[in-house]
Parts: structure tokens; sequence; C-alpha cells
């Protein structure tokens, strides 16, 4: 019997075909989300700087220090759920096979280094 059979070449191509098209199709949006966003920041902060007198600097201030805000937040997420990720992973391949459980810990101690730069390291509003 053979394996690679005409409908099943064509159902692999299609595969195929269908992937890429959906990841160009996905990355082009996303290309043009930043670029929209990109582009309405410049407005807002044009708006921020064309503003009389000391609010515009004041909203200005404020948008930065939450634009810094959001990105220690975010480096705290991604941190927890490494050393999430890390933890399970090392309770599971101790479970299966004793010898290899410390794989784990290489996402752990990423998880780690995140948790620390943001909170030790990381500038402050």
């Amino acid at each position: 019997m053979e394996i690679f059979t005409l409908p099943f070449a064509l159902f692999l191509s299609v595969g195929a075909l269908g992937m890429w098209t959906f990841i160009a199709v996905a990355t082009w949006s996303e290309n043009r989300r930043r670029e929209r966003e990109a582009y309405y920041r410049s407005e807002t902060l044009k708006k921020f700087s064309e503003m009389p007198g000391e609010a515009g600097l004041a909203m200005l201030r404020e948008y930065e220090r939450n634009t810094v805000r959001l990105r220690r937040e975010r480096i705290k997420l991604g941190g927890l759920a490494s050393l999430a990720a890390g933890i399970g992973l090392m309770a599971f391949l101790h479970s299966i096979a004793y010898e290899v459980y410390l794989v784990g810990s290489i996402p752990l101690l990423v998880g780690v280094a995140f948790l620390v730069y943001s909170y030790l390291l990381a500038p402050k509003d």
C-alpha cells in the first residue's frame, strides 16, 4: 500500500497553503493595527504639546508614567507565567522520568529573572 497517494498529497498541499495564507493575513493585520496605534499615539502627543500652560506637560508626563507602569506590569505577568510553566514542567517531568525533571528549571529561572528585574531593576515611575 502506497502512503503518498494523490488525495493525501492534495490534502497536505491545501493545508499548507491555507496555513501560510492565514499567517500572511494575520501578520498584515497586526502590522496595520500597530501602524494605526502609532499614528493615533503621535496625534495625541501632538495635541498634548499644543495645550497651553502646564496642563499639556502634566498630561504628557502622566501618559509616560502609565506607559512605564504598563511595561513593568507586562514583565511581571510574563515572569509569573514563565515561573508557573517551569514549576509545572518540573512536576510533570519528575512524574515521568526522574532524571530529566531539572529541565523545567530553565523556564523557572527565566521567570525569576523577569520578576527580579521588574521588582528591583526596572525604572520606577
